[in-house]
């Protein structure tokens, strides 16, 4: 027991300035690692909505291969889920109902497109507004 209490009374605490050190480069590992885990998951989010957008696009085409044609503007996707009264209609067509894109947002349907193609499905982004870089690039099955 004496040989216990001997210890403990040797025993020393971490002073000011090694605790001050060690939050010093626990800031600077932080520094370093936050931003490039903060770019892989921008990056995994547009990768989802190119994902996402691939897949209604596949959904589209089965509606029309079935339908003859694309869902009207006013249908939009959700056509693809619960029958607009359409002729041939043999949906739905996506497992689930129409997802959100990764920023929480409906995604953009145009019939006929705006952009050369028979119709465009696309994401705003994180911005929800047209254009934009970085995060706030719009994600788009035209290109």
């Amino acid at each position: 027991m004496q040989i216990l209490r001997k210890h403990i009374g040797n025993a020393k605490g971490f002073s000011l300035l090694e605790l001050m050190a060690v939050m010093v480069i626990l800031g600077l590992i932080s520094a370093v690692a936050v931003p490039s885990v903060y770019k892989h998951i921008r990056k995994g989010k547009q990768q989802t909505a190119r994902t996402q957008i691939e897949m209604i696009d596949s959904a589209l085409e089965a509606y029309r291969m079935d339908t003859g044609d694309f869902p009207s503007q006013s249908q939009g996707l959700d056509a693809l889920r619960s029958d607009p009264g359409v002729e041939n209609w043999d949906g739905p067509y996506l497992r689930k109902n129409v997802p959100l894109d990764p920023w929480k947002n409906e995604y953009q349907y145009n019939n006929p497109s705006q952009h050369g193609n028979e119709i465009d499905v696309f994401s705003f982004g994180k911005d929800r507004q047209e254009g934009g870089e970085k995060e706030d690039m719009d994600i788009v099955s035209w290109e």
